[in-house]
């Protein structure tokens, strides 16, 4: 497995995890908010490396900037996963 990867999991499940606590109504739980962030994290470092931002040639190394890319793209991708997901789970229990 590539360690670009695992690192943009780990920050998906960071990043879902924070954003479960900033917005409580959209949080899951710990275990829940943590697999949508995985999700999130992986889906977000594949959106970044098809921008060409953080892509093929950033994911064999391990500089400080692809790092850097990496833990913010998959850290944004959970939080953003979690806040949708959060809302459509807001949405459907209002019904």
């Amino acid at each position: 497995m590539d360690l670009g990867l695992i690192i943009q999991l780990i920050s998906g499940a960071v990043g879902g995890n924070v954003a479960g606590s900033l917005m409580k109504n959209a949080s899951l739980g710990p275990v829940l908010n943590s697999v949508v962030g995985i999700l999130g994290g992986g889906l977000g470092g594949q959106l970044l490396a098809m921008l060409g931002v953080g892509g093929a040639e950033a994911a064999g190394s391990l500089d400080i900037a692809s790092i850097i890319t990496q833990v913010a793209g998959g850290g944004v991708g959970g939080a953003v996963l979690l806040a949708i997901v959060g809302l459509i789970k807001n949405a459907m229990a209002k019904q």
